[in-house]
């Protein structure tokens, strides 16, 4: 039995009100951040939550987000605790809401918040976003911006000011004190730290929300830094464009099914592919066989993958192949072989014939696509690189 624990390769760092927490081996992180330092600025660990203290504040940290049906998602919450831990006794947090907020900003840490409440995630603007952060900047002067990186418009706007404003600015950050920032780099397989930039835009999970004080939460009039004029460039939602899953590269496939030499349906397997609109790939061995093209090759020879599902079909988990897989989230082996090397890496082994879970699979998720009324996915897709 595999006494292993398994430990998220998405969350290395946490950042909390004791410091910098490199939760992988559960040490200190390379920060030098330790819980005396925290205390010193305010930030210990206490029963009740007082006033995080502020004497002649002098500086700002900014951060900006967008709400949703006026409430901040946990990305956006991470960010302004990020700003709270770094913040000392002369420094206000000051938080740019996209959007109404229905949330108590002083629990967030918040000393001032700015409300926009024309803006919100489910409206696409921005120039006048742009135009609004540019504004609050200028007038705030704010040593950093934090920002939380995500694909929903704060990624974006973060990115779009750090260009209009030739800043500094450092992406996808998951490590991060008062002197430097630190991420991942060339596809995970390095780490970089730098000092700190103008605008931090910060990876999800990389900073615990939770935090000892609260903030002044003095509400801001935001026409200060509303677009003059008030003519602003419109835009049409055209909605989602679907994108078969066969052409997702397999580096940024979310979703994969992989198949090894114990599958012998080809056609089969290419069907559940589309039936769950995953991405494909393969064993070293299958494709050697001529049953895929180089491409779908997962592996240390291969492409190394990150998907959040991940799940395998007759691959017995050669050290190469499971160093491809090593990223991913979820790992769903089927083998005949319950002991196959595979199934120490999996989170969920499914010891059984691969052609037969295959078609059980297909028609699974058929016949539940039926009881909703949905349109059954397009059966098959033609086989890719078959040998001749």
């Amino acid at each position: 039995m595999n006494t292993i624990k398994r430990i998220d390769p998405r969350r290395p760092f946490v950042i909390t009100a004791e410091g910098l927490k490199r939760i992988t081996l559960g040490e200190i992180g390379s920060a030098d951040s330790s819980a005396a330092n925290w205390a010193a600025h305010g930030h210990a660990a206490a029963a009740a939550k007082p006033r995080r203290t502020l004497s002649d504040p002098k500086h700002t940290l900014l951060v900006a987000a967008h709400s949703d049906r006026g409430s901040l998602d946990d990305h956006a919450r991470q960010a302004i605790a990020a700003a709270a831990l770094l913040a000392d006794a002369h420094t206000e947090v000051a938080l740019l809401v996209f959007g109404e907020l229905k949330d108590d900003a002083a629990a967030l840490g918040v000393d001032k918040v700015i409300e926009l409440a024309e803006f919100d995630r489910r409206t696409f603007a921005p120039e006048s976003e742009l135009q609004a952060l540019q504004a609050c900047m200028a007038a705030l002067s704010p040593k950093h911006l934090f920002v939380p990186d995500n694909a929903t418009g704060d990624g974006d706007l973060g990115r779009r000011y750090a260009a209009l404003a030739d800043a500094s600015v450092a992406t996808h950050v998951v490590e991060l004190d008062a002197r430097h920032v630190g991420a991942y780099v060339q596809a995970k397989r390095a780490f970089a730290t730098r000092a700190l930039p103008d605008v931090i835009l910060l990876a999800l999970n990389a900073v615990d929300a939770k935090l000892p004080f609260v903030g002044a939460g003095e509400p801001l009039s935001a026409d200060f830094i509303r677009p003059a004029g008030g003519a602003t460039q419109t835009y049409r939602d055209l909605g989602l464009e679907e994108l078969d899953a066969a052409q997702v590269a397999l580096e940024e496939a979310d979703f994969i099914v992989s198949a090894g030499n114990g599958v012998a349906d080809i056609g089969a397997f290419e069907r559940l592919a589309g039936t769950f609109g995953a991405a494909i790939a393969a064993s070293r061995v299958a494709v050697d066989n001529g049953h895929f093209t180089r491409d779908k090759q997962v592996g240390a020879t291969g492409k190394t993958v990150e998907a959040s599902v991940y799940i395998a079909f007759g691959i017995s988990g050669a050290v190469q192949h499971l160093q491809g897989i090593k990223d991913c989230r979820h790992v769903i082996a089927v083998n005949l072989d319950g002991s196959a090397p595979i199934a120490k890496r999996a989170n969920l082994t499914v010891v059984g014939d691969a052609q037969a879970t295959i078609a059980a699979l297909i028609d699974e998720v058929q016949a539940a696509r039926a009881a909703r009324g949905q349109q059954p996915a397009q059966s098959a897709r033609e086989p890719e690189g078959v040998a001749a």
